[in-house]
């Protein structure tokens, strides 16, 4: 049940994803110069990150790394295309980092998060 829920709510963080980065209109950080990069790392490494506690073995994970990284370049070039969305070989490379170093974080306890909810009783 638990795996179930975890899976819809991956699905939906990927349909945000989509959403926020080819809407015309995104909410725009006013914090510093380049923290979106920041964001696209962070989004990316808990993509990767989350969808690997639900997918353990080997080969789909490097399944996961392989769509993750896919989706950002696939995103950068529907941004190129839309007229109002810029195509950035930077935001491609905060992606794939960020997907890297989820996969790598899919290695420590962090990875066994949603596991040991489940072992605890969460349902």
């Amino acid at each position: 049940m638990l795996r179930n829920i975890c899976l819809v709510l991956g699905g939906v963080w990927v349909a945000l994803v989509f959403y926020l980065s080819l809407t015309p209109h995104p909410p725009q950080p006013i914090v510093f110069e380049g923290v979106d990069k920041l964001e696209h790392a962070a989004a990316y490494i808990c993509l990767m990150l989350w969808f690997c506690q639900l997918y353990l073995a080997k080969w789909s994970r490097i399944y996961l790394m392989t769509a993750f990284v896919s989706m950002g370049v696939g995103i950068e070039i529907l941004q190129g295309l839309s007229g109002y969305r810029y195509f950035e070989y930077a935001d491609m490379l905060a992606n794939t980092t960020g997907v890297l170093i989820g996969w790598g974080l899919a290695h420590t306890r962090l990875g066994r998060v949603l596991i040991s909810l489940e072992q605890h009783g969460i349902h």
